[in-house]
């Protein structure tokens, strides 16, 4: 799946109170992953959120900023009553863990010291590390929400040192908005990153401080440090057509897994033949071409294609001149020829 963008519908660790408005902006743009905090609306809200985010085939995400215990388990039953999928953050894990017991909800504690509002997170990179690896060993604790960004100690460092010393996904938390902060969180090996502040105020580098643009700007950003860009344009095929000279010697136009997309000009007949595992395709983009089986003959005009499974013996033969026809079937096929 490569690097996962968390969305959070919020500012200096609150839910903004024009939440709703601007999940509707981050579905519309096809965000995935979508989070709010526990702390800035009303439970109620935050649970019609909840609905609204799973609606929209996202999934959702609840960070416990809150920072005694008291508020931390209201925050973490309501999570449990609000039926979010993922649970990030707060740090008293002992307490949360049991209520969270057979719920299906998916657990991220912060590893660390966390003091402050917003959060801060304290201690030596050792001293995270100790906790990480803590955290991580128990059982009902799905993986870790690093406050990286939210961190005096060196960041990068702290990241790769996290991401080391444990075998559950880490996402990485604070301020990070620009590529070159993704590309750095993505080279320490973690499973995802949030961003709120930044895209909600505009400040992402982007073409627009609009929010639409600022997510659409991140996601561009994303796909790319995760190598997921298509390099692939539109293909004309009277073009491709026209460059191909011989007939029954097929050209490669693009590959599609192990299967070959192939172009070639029939003339006449060819031989009787077949394939012991591989299916092939034949789509007729210009003339007509028969297809002949050892049980009947079928004609296939402009605009139809024919499958012709492994093993069955046939002979394609091209009617009233020229065929134009494009193959799909495996690699392993060698190109047609008399």
């Amino acid at each position: 799946m490569g690097l996962r963008f968390i969305f959070m519908l919020t500012r200096n660790d609150e839910t903004v109170e024009d939440a709703a408005q601007h999940l509707k902006t981050a579905l519309a743009a096809g965000v995935h992953h979508i989070g709010f905090k526990d702390v800035g609306l009303p439970f109620d809200q935050l649970r019609d959120l909840n609905i609204a985010i799973k609606e929209g085939g996202a999934t959702s995400y609840l960070e416990v900023v809150s920072l005694d215990e008291e508020s931390e388990l209201v925050s973490a039953r309501a999570a449990v009553d609000i039926g979010v999928d993922i649970l990030l953050g707060g740090t008293h894990v002992d307490a949360v863990l049991p209520l969270l017991k057979d719920t299906g909800i998916q657990y991220y504690p912060f590893p660390g010291k966390i003091e402050g509002h917003p959060s801060k997170l304290m201690g030596s990179i050792d001293e995270i590390v100790a906790s990480a690896e803590d955290l991580a060993s128990r059982e009902g604790v799905h993986g870790l929400d690093l406050l990286a960004y939210r961190s005096s100690e060196n960041v990068t460092g702290l990241m790769a040192a996290v991401c080391a010393a444990v075998n559950k996904p880490v996402i990485m938390a604070g301020s990070i908005g620009s590529r070159e902060r993704i590309e750095s969180v993505r080279k320490t090996g973690a499973a995802g990153f949030t961003i709120g502040t930044a895209a909600l105020d505009g400040d992402y580098p982007a073409d627009s401080p609009e929010l639409e643009t600022q997510l659409r700007s991140i996601q561009r950003d994303v796909a790319g440090v995760n190598n997921h860009i298509s390099p692939f344009g539109p293909e004309n095929l009277e073009e491709s057509f026209a460059k191909i000279t011989d007939t029954w010697h097929s050209t490669v136009a693009g590959k599609v897994n192990n299967m070959d997309i192939k172009l070639a000009k029939f003339e006449g007949e060819l031989t009787w033949h077949h394939h012991a595992i591989e299916d092939e395709m034949f789509f007729v983009h210009r003339g007509k071409l028969m297809m002949k089986f050892r049980d009947r003959d079928e004609i296939i005009s402009e605009g139809e294609f024919i499958v012709v499974p492994h093993g069955v013996e046939h002979c394609p033969v091209a009617i009233g001149g020229v065929c134009e026809v494009m193959l799909i079937e495996p690699k392993s096929i060698l190109s047609p020829g008399k």
